[in-house]
């Protein structure tokens, strides 16, 4: 039984009328996009790095030469449960990967740890969907997965200024930050042949 899809044209007001049967499930579910971003700004790294290795620092003094930091020192046992709690928000970060893929069936993202398995927006759930450039900071108050107070919705970004904006039916606004705006744009206009 052929399996009927609309296609929301990228920056149009009403959703496309157009429908597209496919044959087989080969086809539904060919992927036209696929990107994987992590958080991989030299900047960040540094930042992360060189809090964790002042605490690992201050550690060593304390603990192997003795010298108690301060008036009033962290116990030995906070500093090693303090490093324990810093390699793990490293490795946190390390892992944080967001993952976009656009199918005839729609667009599926994931931002991992935050989401466990892919969230699927069908075409015909969307009203609008575009590649658009805007200010994390400015928009969203940063990168991660972050919900605007001014109305603009919900961002999940790593990385950049540009994103896949989706405006839903429903009103409400999803922002996929991207690396590739042409790739991503190229897949938008593939989808909705």
């Amino acid at each position: 039984m052929p399996h009927k899809i609309r296609y929301q044209q990228a920056g149009f007001e009403k959703p496309a009328t157009r429908l597209h049967t496919f044959k087989n499930k080969t086809m539904q579910d060919k992927i036209l996009f696929h990107e994987k971003q992590k958080f991989t700004q030299w900047w960040l790294w540094m930042i992360l790095l060189g809090v964790g290795f002042i605490f690992v620092g201050t550690f060593l003094i304390q603990v192997i030469d003795g010298i108690p930091l301060g008036d009033n020192p962290l116990s030995n046992e906070g500093y090693i449960i303090g490093i324990f709690l810093m390699a793990l928000f490293l490795a946190f970060f390390y892992y944080l990967k967001l993952e976009t893929i656009i199918k005839p069936s729609g667009i599926y993202v994931r931002f991992f740890p935050f989401h466990l398995s892919f969230k699927h927006y069908p075409w015909d759930s969307l009203r609008k969907c575009y590649v658009k450039q805007y200010s994390p900071i400015g928009d969203f108050g940063g990168w991660g997965v972050r919900i605007s107070l001014f109305g603009k919705g919900t961002a999940y970004n790593v990385d950049g200024d540009y994103g896949l904006q989706l405006e839903f039916l429903t009103s409400k606004k999803l922002l996929i930050g991207t690396q590739k705006p042409q790739e991503l744009s190229e897949a938008l206009d593939l989808a909705k042949q």
